[in-house]
């Protein structure tokens, strides 16, 4: 039995969760992120600084395959249904503290295509374990100029990469933000 508070426990005592994303882009080559509000401050130097970028997705269920997962997410969070998944671009594994629910994330990121930049996001916030702040279709070249907090490391700069046409043969591998 541990006395730490969650967000402090050691690497070894974190829960594994197996997590699928999409890098969603609209036909304006536009990516779809969700703002969420961090558990504790992203930098102690400033401790307002709660927000961070992330894309959709969530955890699979027992039985399903990160392919599965991905679309049962985006029908949930995004309420866009039957949606073609493209190819497994990224991983990120490691640990993840900026959740309520700190683990050691193991996730992999698919390419998907919308015919439009409708979406649907009215019931995001009640699937998710921390605050939803908003959403936001980011402009790539703004995304990669913001100062915003965007996970994981080396996502804008992937999304350049997949909206020029330069989709990875094998995934490359990204990083938390010592999240």
């Amino acid at each position: 039995m541990t006395d730490l508070p969650d967000a402090d426990l050691p690497e070894a005592d974190l829960p594994t969760r197996d997590i699928a994303r999409a890098l969603v882009f609209d036909p304006s080559n536009r990516l779809l992120l969700i703002e969420y509000e961090a558990v504790r401050p992203i930098d102690p130097a400033h401790p307002e600084a709660l927000g961070f970028w992330f894309m959709p997705g969530g955890g699979l269920e027992p039985g399903e395959s990160h392919e599965v997962a991905c679309r049962r997410e985006l029908s949930e969070e995004i309420g866009v249904a039957d949606v073609a998944l493209g190819p497994c671009v990224a991983v990120c594994d490691g640990p993840f503290r900026l959740f309520r629910k700190p683990r050691w994330a193991r996730e992999r990121y698919f390419v998907v295509r919308l015919a439009s930049d409708a979406v649907d996001t009215s019931r995001l916030a009640e699937t998710e374990d921390n605050p939803v702040r908003g959403t936001r279709w980011w402009p790539l070249a703004e995304l990669a100029a913001s100062a915003e907090r965007i996970e994981p490391a080396g996502l804008a700069e992937l999304a350049q990469r997949i909206a020029s046409g330069d989709v990875p043969d094998q995934p490359v591998r990204l990083d938390w933000q010592n999240a």
